[in-house]
């Protein structure tokens, strides 16, 4: 927490912590990862809420709620489990475990990854591959399209997987981290514009927002400046492509890391998809740039999107060093 001034040191082990060993499979086998734990409490929050019949106004009032416990529940955990651990020798280190389980730049590469390898022998695998990461129908999906899948996937994930969870971590210490895995994973279960979920999601939406909105900016700017040192992409062209793309996202914010991607990487991302058999247009982000994506494309993506998660962790480093010298 900001009470701690050694909260950065926590954040910096977190991280490196999560780049050495990220999600390993064998252990959530055996135990159901925190985020898991977190949806099923949402569920549950959900099926006595958003009773159907209810006027929306009281589907609206419960989902407010529901987040209002949901934070608060986050918070207390958060509180409880960071004040234990620091009873204990090596406190920063614990605290930098319990963290690295909440940042998924390890889990997100491996999934990206796995579908650039597909991709280069057997476009039906890479096909299921990318459908592991992106909610798009990918049945039917040509290279580019994988590949494109694949970028995008990697470019507004580096916010909501990586820089804002260290954001808030930083900011409020491990309650500030569960507090936002909780809120945009209610926002993922329960924040969509549908007739289900548009009352009751409506408060998780707008928190989400709310949380992502400094995070999603500063990843537009982290990313130009590892594209710059990654792949030798102009940081005025990245930034462009922000200024003019990003709000064309319906989301005020999933379009900062995913337009700084189609800057960096000067490809054409977005457009038309299906979603459950029906085409959504969607808007371009670098319209004019190249559309035609391969396998190669994908691997510049893992190269900028572990550029970035690398400049982030300067960035924490930096303020560390600061934190420690005063």
């Amino acid at each position: 927490m900001i009470l701690f001034s050694d909260v950065a040191l926590v954040v910096l082990f977190a991280l490196l912590i999560d780049a050495i060993i990220g999600d390993p499979p064998s252990l959530w086998r055996r135990v159901p990862h925190p985020v898991v734990w977190i949806g099923r409490v949402i569920a549950w929050m959900e099926a006595q809420g958003n009773v159907p019949t209810h006027p929306e106004a009281d589907r609206r009032s419960a989902g407010v709620f529901a987040v209002i416990g949901l934070v608060l529940g986050a918070f207390v955990i958060g509180v409880t489990i960071e004040g234990i651990l620091r009873l204990l020798p090596l406190a920063e280190l614990w605290l930098g475990v319990v963290g690295a389980v909440l940042i998924a730049h390890k889990s997100l590469h491996d999934h990206v990854r796995a579908v650039r390898d597909a991709l280069r022998h057997d476009l039906e695998v890479a096909r299921s591959a990318v459908g592991m990461i992106v909610g798009r129908d990918t049945a039917e999906l040509e290279e580019g399209g994988v590949a494109r899948a694949a970028i995008e996937s990697a470019g507004e994930s580096f916010c909501d997987a990586i820089a804002a969870p260290v954001f808030w971590f930083l900011l409020l210490g491990l309650p500030g981290l569960l507090i936002y895995k909780a809120v945009n994973t209610a926002d993922s279960m329960i924040g969509h514009k549908d007739e289900r979920y548009g009352a009751y999601g409506f408060a998780a939406a707008k928190l989400d927002d709310a949380m992502n909105y400094v995070p999603a900016r500063l990843s537009a700017l982290i990313i130009a400046v590892a594209g710059l040192f990654a792949l030798a992409s102009p940081i005025d062209r990245t930034l462009g492509v922000v200024r003019a793309d990003a709000r064309k996202h319906d989301s005020p914010n999933s379009g900062y890391s995913e337009a700084a991607f189609a800057g960096v990487l000067d490809v054409a991302l977005g457009g038309p998809r299906a979603y459950q058999g029906t085409m959504i247009d969607l808007p371009w982000f670098n319209a004019s740039a190249r559309s035609a994506l391969t396998h190669e494309d994908v691997s510049n993506a893992l190269k900028l999107l572990n550029a970035s998660t690398l400049t982030l962790a300067i960035g924490v480093f930096a303020i560390a060093l600061v934190q420690l010298a005063t």
